[in-house]
């Protein structure tokens, strides 16, 4: 029957008559339960669904889940209050709290080619390779205006700075001194500028002249090796040379004074010889003088000639010797020799006596006094 039909039992309410189901189970039975929840219309269920919106909205704003690789950065009314490590987390509701997150385990590289002066005023193009990571998030985050452009900035100026206090040959072939200096100098000047940021390896790997002067580098090159070439052949030929004319001059130095000691010995022995012979001249004059000339005249005989002849007109030639004894064979003569004249052999009679005197012994030579009588 009709629910508005005249005389039925509805007691004047003209609304239909919900058929109830039976309760069931799974999603039919959430949802009835919800139904039921905000059900009733008017103000109290919108009520209702803005105290939901609400505390699922506080749910998710205050719950926070940082990963492995991140961190997290509490900021509370803009100000950095903490930092969140890797797991969840609780906060305040925006707007008094909020996390930014920044990727700190991520590493990050930068390369770059710096042309860049040295300290003996050549060019070089120094090719840079950085890896760098996130240290500080807040000093990241806050503590410098665009911090990975600095650290470029940086870079660059620690490898100017430390090339220029080399010379071309360490910077072309000892250059792992210069990667500590750079990547030292660059972690301090990033510490300074609060960038948050940590080197964690620096290399150097190439440096080379610019294209424009290559050609004259390389001839450069070529005539400092030319000129190392020519100082290691000049210091091998020194030490070859320098040792011979240190032994020809220790070889002369000790002939001049074996020479410097024979002769001063032979002067000390002649100034001793003399002051005997002035001895024996003063004891006895006529003897003295008579045994120098005989010395003399042996000395001159010796070195000379000698020819003997007798009466039967024979010539006996006796072979010459040099003063140390050794006989001297005289070469060919173009002039045959003179046979000397031999005086007559004189037979000692007593009439001849008294009227040749005897020669048999040398006049004495007269002394300067005779002579100037």
């Amino acid at each position: 029957m009709a629910w508005n039909t005249p005389g039925s039992d509805n007691s004047g309410d003209n609304r239909p008559s919900r058929q109830r189901k039976p309760p069931g189970r799974g999603l039919d039975s959430l949802i009835d339960s919800v139904r039921g929840l905000f059900g009733g219309g008017g103000a109290g269920s919108i009520l209702r669904w803005v105290g939901v919106l609400v505390a699922l909205w506080l749910a998710f704003n205050c719950f926070v889940l940082v990963t492995e690789q991140e961190r997290g950065v509490v900021l509370r009314f803009g100000t950095s209050s903490r930092v969140l490590q890797p797991g969840p987390h609780f906060k305040l509701p925006w707007p008094i709290e909020s996390v930014q997150k920044v990727n700190a385990t991520q590493s990050k590289a930068y390369s770059e080619n710096v042309p860049v002066l040295t300290r003996d005023g050549n060019m070089v193009n120094v090719e840079i390779n950085v890896q760098y990571r996130i240290e500080s998030p807040t000093q990241y985050l806050f503590g410098s205006r665009e911090p990975e452009e600095v650290l470029k900035q940086a870079a660059q100026s620690a490898v100017r700075e430390q090339i220029g206090r080399s010379d071309l040959d360490t910077v072309l072939g000892a250059r792992s001194v210069l990667t500590t200096q750079v990547r030292q100098r660059l972690q301090s000047s990033l510490k300074d500028y609060e960038t948050g940021l940590t080197v964690t390896e620096l290399n150097l790997p190439n440096a080379r002249p610019p294209d424009e002067v290559k050609d004259a580098f390389d001839e450069a090159q070529r005539a400092n090796a030319d000129k190392s070439t020519a100082i290691n052949e000049a210091q091998a030929y020194a030490k070859k040379i320098v040792p011979e004319a240190r032994g020809d001059a220790q070889r002369i130095r000790t002939t001049a004074e074996g020479y410097k000691t024979s002769v001063v010995a032979r002067a000390q022995g002649d100034a001793a010889r003399f002051s005997l012979l002035v001895e024996q001249y003063k004891g006895a004059p006529e003897v003295t003088r008579k045994r120098l000339w005989l010395d003399a005249v042996q000395e001159v005989l010796s070195n000379n000639r000698k020819i003997v002849g007798g009466d039967s007109r024979q010539i006996l030639q006796i072979p010459l010797t040099d003063r140390g004894g050794v006989p001297v064979t005289p070469g060919p003569v173009s002039v045959p020799l003179a046979q000397p004249e031999l005086l007559p052999s004189v037979t000692a009679t007593d009439s001849s006596r008294s009227s040749i005197p005897y020669s048999g012994r040398p006049e004495r030579p007269k002394t300067r006094d005779e002579v100037m009588r």
